[in-house]
């Protein structure tokens, strides 16, 4: 994928960013001296966004993605470490890629679809950590980049993403143990730049681009024992190319300017507090009492970030 593309992608990240903070001049506040905030971490030791990601054994697996106006695609693969707050350079990737998407299961990373040069953007390669070496598995079904993944038990669900110019609805479920993929019951929209992750035993689709090029704040719940999606709690505010993750009974979700919390006992949404270098393209992951967000592209600038932040797990939020 042109860097030009990628761009015109996520042009609208930065437009109306609803839950912005502003710091005014004045006396302090003791509350606002109690506020959680976003503090920096190790950087990463390169730059780079649009990267793929997933955390094994309490530790955060960064690999590819991509690097400068020409969006160059990487082969690099990254460890962090959040107890010692270090990271470590590991077995490059055996192909150079960007825009695909993690996962992991057991042991093992897996690095689906992305746009790679010499590549048909249907490739999928695992990464074994006890043995520290990488191997090639089954291909993608179709063609996936922007696309978001899910794992559930032994199984990774691949949603929506571009086909390489097109947003889909396809959702592709991988069987980690069989090394099959197959299909399941596809999105209820086309959606592309969306995230998913695995909540209360379904797989739930946030945000993205749709098929008519408009940011949305649709979330869709799947149930793997039904085959079947419904329409789950709207997002506050549309977004994409963003970072999820899990804490407990609630999902953080973190773009830019814009860090919005959702609770499963409450079933309600709030937001966070401001990321010190909002991004997009980034990776969140909650590790040893703390979230992390790795990467990522700044805005509005547009420029891959080898920044690291991280807030401190159990402050009380805005609301």
């Amino acid at each position: 994928m042109k860097r030009a593309l990628i761009i015109a992608v996520v042009a609208a990240v930065g437009a109306g960013a609803a839950f912005s903070t502003t710091r005014s001049p004045g006396p302090v506040n003791a509350t606002l001296l109690r506020a959680p905030v976003w503090t920096f971490a190790s950087p990463m030791p390169h730059r780079r966004s649009y990267a793929a990601s997933a955390e094994i054994g309490g530790k955060v697996y960064v690999a590819a993605g991509m690097v400068g106006a020409t969006g160059r695609p990487l082969t690099l693969f990254e460890r962090f470490d959040p107890v010692h707050d270090s990271w470590s350079s590991l077995t490059p990737v055996p192909l150079a890629f960007s825009a695909a998407a993690g996962a992991a299961v057991g042991g093992r990373m897996y690095v689906v679809g992305g746009n790679a040069r010499g590549a048909d953007g249907r490739q999928v390669f695992s990464y074994d950590v006890a043995r520290r070496r990488w191997t090639r598995m089954a291909p993608l079904p179709a063609p996936r980049t922007n696309l978001a993944l899910a794992t559930l038990g032994h199984t990774i669900y691949a949603i929506g993403g571009l086909d390489p110019v097109h947003a889909t609805n396809t959702a592709f479920a991988y069987d980690t143990r069989t090394n099959r993929w197959t299909s399941v019951a596809p999105l209820p929209m086309k959606l592309q730049a969306l995230s998913a992750i695995t909540f209360h035993g379904q797989v739930w689709a946030l945000g993205g681009r749709n098929a008519s090029g408009a940011v949305v704040r649709n979330v869709w719940i799947y149930d793997p024992k039904t085959n079947r999606w419904s329409p789950g709690p709207a997002m506050p505010v549309p977004m994409e190319t963003f970072g999820t993750t899990i804490v407990g009974q609630k999902i953080y979700a973190v773009l830019a300017a814009r860090t919005i919390i959702y609770d499963g006992r409450t079933r309600r949404w709030s937001r966070g507090p401001t990321l010190e270098v909002p991004r997009h393209a980034l990776a969140l992951f909650a590790a040893a009492g703390r979230l992390y967000a790795i990467g990522g592209c700044t805005v509005p600038q547009y420029e891959d970030s080898a920044v690291v932040e991280s807030l401190a797990l159990g402050s009380k939020t805005t609301s």
